[in-house]
C-alpha cells in the first residue's frame, strides 16, 4: 500500500486572514476551511506529475483567460487558492467580482511558484468557473424581469458545503439571498402543515409564540384557500407554489396590501420568469440558480 504523505502539500499556515472583505470572521474561517479541504481532496498523497517534471525553484508568469460571456465571480477565492501553496505568488491584475468578460479577457494574472501554480490550477478554477457560472446565470434571470419590481431570490438548494460562496455569488448576479439557512427564517412549507394537519392558523400561531419575534413568517400555499388561511393567521409573508399563471394572479390580488411581501416559486425558469413576475409577485425563487447553474468556462495559460 502507497504510503500517504498527508505532509506534503506545502498548505500554508497563513490562511488564517480573512479572504474577503464581505466575510464575517466566522465566515472567513469556514471558507479557508474549505479552501483547504479542496486542495487536500486533489492533492492527496502529492502531485507526482508536478514533482517530476518541474525543477524546485521554477517560477513563471500565466494568466486565467475566460473563455464565454459572462459575470466574474470568485476571484478573491481563486487567489486565496494559490496563496495557500505560494504565499509570495503576485497577482498582476484581477479583474472584480461582478464584472462582465468577453472570451479570452484575462481574469487573473499570476507570477509565482510553478509547482505551486500547476498543483492550485484546478481546484482555483473549479471555484471560480462555478461561483462565475451562478453570478452569470443569476444575471440572466435579473435581466429577464427588468422593469416588473419582482426580485429574484435564491433558495436553500445549494451544494452542500457551498452555501456561502454560492449565495455570495447570487449577490454578485445581482440577486438577493432568500434564507441563508434554517436558522434566520421561518418558513411554514407543506410537510410542517402535515405534520399538524393542515392547520395554518395553529402553525402561524406556534411560530409567533416560540420563534423569535426579528423573524419573518412566511407561509407556502398551493391553493387560493390556503391563502387565504395564511393572510387571516396574519403572516407576513406568502409563499405562492408552483400556482398556475391565472391562479397565482388571484393569489396576488387577494394578498396584495394584506401582507408584507408575496413570493413566487417552481416552474420558474428564463421562460417563464417574466409572465410570473408580471402577476406582481415581490420575489422570485430560482433553484436553478444555485443546484443547475452551468460553469463559465475558463482556463490557465502559460
Amino acid at each position: 500500500m502507497r504510503e500517504e504523505r498527508q505532509q506534503n502539500w506545502g498548505i500554508s499556515p497563513a490562511l488564517s486572514a480573512n479572504p474577503c472583505p464581505w466575510m464575517s470572521f466566522a465566515e472567513a474561517h469556514a471558507v479557508n476551511s474549505l479552501i483547504e479541504r479542496a486542495l487536500q481532496e486533489d492533492l492527496g498523497a502529492g502531485d507526482w506529475t508536478t514533482d517530476s517534471l518541474i525543477p524546485p525553484n521554477h517560477t513563471t508568469r500565466c494568466a486565467i483567460l475566460a473563455q464565454a460571456d459572462g459575470i466574474v465571480c470568485g476571484v478573491l477565492i481563486a487567489q486565496r487558492v494559490f496563496q495557500a501553496l505560494d504565499p509570495t505568488v503576485r497577482f498582476l491584475e484581477a479583474l472584480a467580482d461582478g464584472a462582465c468578460v468577453a472570451p479570452d479577457t484575462t481574469v487573473l494574472g499570476i507570477e509565482g511558484d510553478t509547482r505551486a501554480i500547476l498543483k492550485a490550477e484546478r481546484t482555483a478554477l473549479n471555484f471560480l468557473q462555478h461561483l462565475s457560472g451562478v453570478a452569470t446565470l443569476t444575471r440572466q434571470f435579473v435581466d429577464a424581469v427588468a422593469g416588473t419590481g419582482a426580485q429574484i431570490v435564491d433558495t436553500r438548494k445549494t451544494t452542500p458545503g457551498l452555501r456561502l460562496l454560492e449565495k455570495y455569488a447570487v449577490r454578485v448576479g445581482g440577486g438577493r439571498n432568500h434564507r441563508i439557512g434554517l436558522y434566520d427564517g421561518i418558513l411554514i412549507k407543506d410537510n410542517h402543515l402535515a405534520a399538524l394537519g393542515g392547520d395554518i392558523r395553529e402553525a402561524v400561531r406556534r411560530a409567533r409564540q416560540n420563534a423569535p419575534h426579528l423573524l419573518a413568517i412566511e407561509v407556502e400555499c398551493a391553493t387560493l384557500e390556503q391563502v387565504q388561511h395564511a393572510i387571516d393567521a396574519g403572516a407576513d409573508g406568502i409563499l405562492l407554489d408552483n400556482m398556475p399563471l391565472e391562479t397565482l394572479r388571484a393569489a396576488v390580488q387577494m394578498a396584495k396590501g394584506r401582507v408584507r411581501f408575496i413570493e413566487a416559486s417552481g416552474g420558474v425558469n428564463l421562460q417563464t420568469v417574466r409572465a410570473i413576475a408580471e402577476t406582481g409577485v415581490d420575489f422570485i425563487s430560482v433553484g436553478t440558480l444555485t443546484h443547475s447553474a452551468p460553469i463559465l468556462p475558463m482556463h490557465l495559460e502559460f
